[in-house]
């Protein structure tokens, strides 16, 4: 597994998507603490990691998009698959390796908070529930893109797959507040990775969002094993 993580992570900084995701990422939270802090004279931490949702949204696919797709393109994922690696640990290491680099670029957000540190108070359990919550919420959306770019075959169709993934759930947030309330309504809020961030927002932990998170994350993961597993036996069959 390990050998799998070095491999994928280094391979983030071999070409400029590592770069790419973390200068774009950086920049736009720039923009969005420009706008939602500085312009505004405020120091809402929690409004300003709310805002970054979106940012997670739209730039995860890049993060997802080669680590399944590439081996297919160069003909490797058949000489992956029978190596002495589980895949489990393939999976495992891929995703680990996509979350270090986005780990990184969460903590460089936190010269923003030094920003409103410098000139403001920024509570501890404040910043501590709300990048606990920002951070669950991200490595969530990179577990499910992970998923989706399984079932392509080339790094465009798996970044669009992603972000459609993506931005279906967002609209079942939306939905979840356009529909009766009862059974539908509490059905969609349940499946939702926005509305289990809201609690983060208003700096509340909560387990119950803090296990659903972790429990989205292992489905994700072990479903991307399934799949790959099942194209390890359909390869076999082929040849």
């Amino acid at each position: 597994m390990w050998t799998v993580f070095k491999r994928e992570f280094l391979a983030y900084f071999r070409t400029p998507i590592g770069y790419v995701y973390i200068g774009v990422f950086t920049m736009l939270t720039g923009v969005i603490f420009y706008l939602n802090n500085l312009s505004t004279l405020t120091g809402e931490l929690l409004t300003f990691l709310a805002q970054l949702t979106t940012l997670t949204m739209l730039l995860t696919p890049v993060l997802t998009m080669r680590l399944l797709c590439e081996e297919r393109q160069h003909r490797t994922d058949q000489l992956l698959l029978t190596s002495p690696v589980s895949i489990s640990g393939i999976v495992l290491g891929k995703y680990l390796a996509a979350a270090a680099v986005m780990l990184i670029t969460i903590a460089l957000t936190n010269v923003c908070t030094l920003v409103i540190a410098l000139y403001g108070k920024v509570y501890l359990g404040e910043w501590f529930v709300g990048y606990l919550g920002f951070t669950l919420q991200s490595l969530s959306f990179l577990a499910l893109d992970l998923l989706v770019t399984g079932f392509t075959k080339s790094q465009v169709p798996a970044t669009i797959a992603a972000f459609a993934a993506n931005f279906l759930l967002w609209m079942v947030d939306l939905l979840a507040d356009k529909v009766p309330s009862g059974f539908p309504a509490d059905s969609l809020n349940f499946i939702s990775l926005y509305g289990r961030y809201e609690t983060f927002i208003i700096g509340q932990l909560s387990f119950a969002s803090l296990l659903y998170f972790i429990t989205f994350i292992a489905v994700c993961l072990t479903a991307t094993v399934r799949v790959m597993d099942a194209r390890r036996f359909s390869q076999g069959g082929a040849a």
